[in-house]
């Protein structure tokens, strides 16, 4: 296994991690964001008000993108096993 093949394979896993992570960490972002601009223009300052709805917004999340995560996984482990040949006679 030559350098380029071990650096080509650390790309796809960081590409397939930063895919994967997308959903959650946006989601959170988003309502997040939401939640603090509420508690400014209302002036409450409650933790719990942001901690549960982004619980909530990221479960909900990870349910509706659940499906395609683990879809895009199994893709990416299928076209790794498919290497191993071409990775062993270099």
């Amino acid at each position: 296994m030559d350098t380029n093949a071990v650096l080509d394979i650390a790309a796809v896993a960081l590409g397939l991690a930063a895919k994967l992570a997308a959903p959650a960490l946006i989601t959170a972002l988003v309502v997040g964001f939401t939640v603090s601009l509420l508690q400014s223009v209302t002036q409450i300052q409650e933790v719990t008000l942001s901690f549960v709805p982004k619980a909530i917004a990221v479960a909900l999340a990870l349910v509706i993108a659940g499906n395609w995560m683990i879809s895009e996984l199994v893709v990416t482990t299928h076209e790794l096993f498919a290497r191993i040949p071409q990775l062993l006679e270099s």
